[in-house]
């Protein structure tokens, strides 16, 4: 596992202030999540996600459109969405326009699939809440159908039927990769199962080591449908400075609004330092802190839940495009190799 573990970044676009503390406005975060993630590309990272949203705190409502603009101007750095809402979008349109990302990237497009933890874009595009499982369901069922690239016959009650339909264009490879997104319930686990996808955990609170009945439930499920093995990953927020004191007292104020303004909209109780500190201690879902602090608790989770990949999502609220770019340029250059080196020793051990 620790000579495959990839390290990814992840950002909603969350809309950030300057350093005197005013917002920036939309077009400006988009322009900087493009350079984010050029230097994300020039430090190694082996992946960037960009969050969909449809609301004023955060930018991105085209991830396709972002990643497009970053293809241009990276050349190994794989793109995907974190996530892609499909419950509230048409399948086909996804797979154009990743099979078109895929394309203008020279094949380093993927999707990662949720249902996402909003629902403005239910209202937003027509669509009935009381609908929410079977919109998923249905769609995910065609969109894994697409993926096979060969002509598809389908009947549902959500979208139009499809008749030997082939899908345009197709990608180079014969297959665009795809994710499923679960935030820990058995019935989205063993869903990414049945349908033969790699599991992303977002782990977003509490401990990261309660996730791993999840990641059992999931090699069981692949096993009884007859599946291969595939990767599991893992989504959390982060942040990192020079210093765990220092990284603390950074995101702390930013971390402490974003989570306020949503636990406002949502009826959770307000978040309080001790919370904070709590969440960012070696047992907590935070990974907040020096390189050696977040690579250590990389690599103690990824050991516990067998991961491929870990993503850590680096945009805290409104916190300053420069702390970001600090934040990432550390992570390339001293997170990653701390823990490459910590999982080759533990193999070598074993």
């Amino acid at each position: 596992m620790g000579r495959q573990l990839e390290l990814g970044l992840d950002t909603f676009g969350d809309v950030t202030s300057d350093p005197d503390g005013e917002r920036l406005p939309q077009h400006q975060v988009l322009r900087n999540v493009v350079a984010e993630a050029v230097l994300a590309d020039s430090v190694g990272i082996d992946f960037i996600g960009v969050g969909e949203h449809h609301r004023e705190d955060f930018a991105v409502s085209a991830p396709d459109v972002v990643l497009a603009a970053i293809a241009g101007q990276t050349s190994r750095i794989r793109l995907g969405s974190a996530v892609t809402v499909l419950s509230s979008d048409d399948p086909i349109r996804v797979f154009q326009r990743f099979s078109t990302l895929d394309a203008v990237s020279n094949g380093r497009a993927e999707v990662i699939l949720g249902r996402g933890s909003f629902t403005e874009s239910f209202p937003l595009f027509g669509l009935d809440l009381a609908q929410y499982e079977e919109l998923f369901e249905e769609k995910l069922e065609l969109f894994t159908r697409l993926r096979s690239e060969n002509p598809v016959t389908w009947n549902g009650s959500t979208r139009a039927p499809l008749q030997n339909q082939r899908v345009y264009p197709p990608t180079a490879s014969g297959e665009l990769p795809a994710w499923i997104a679960v935030g820990g319930t058995p019935q989205s686990v063993v869903r990414a199962a049945h349908y033969g996808l790699p599991l992303m955990l977002a782990i977003i609170g509490g401990e990261p080591a309660r996730f791993a009945p999840f990641v059992d439930l999931y090699k069981r499920a692949l096993s009884q449908f007859g599946r291969p093995m595939l990767p599991v990953g893992a989504h959390s927020p982060g942040y990192v400075a020079a210093s765990d004191e220092q990284a603390l007292e950074e995101a702390w104020p930013h971390f402490e609004r974003m989570q306020n303004r949503i636990g406002r909209e949502r009826g959770w109780s307000p978040t309080t330092h001790s919370d904070y500190l709590a969440s960012a201690g070696p047992d907590g879902a935070l990974f907040i802190g020096s390189p050696e602090t977040v690579a250590a608790k990389i690599v103690r989770v990824a050991k516990e839940l067998d991961l491929s990949r870990f993503d850590m999502k680096y945009s805290l609220g409104t916190l300053p495009h420069e702390n970001l770019m600090n934040c990432i340029r550390l992570y390339g250059t001293e997170v990653a190799p701390l823990v490459r080196e910590q999982l080759a020793a533990t193999d070598s051990r074993d």
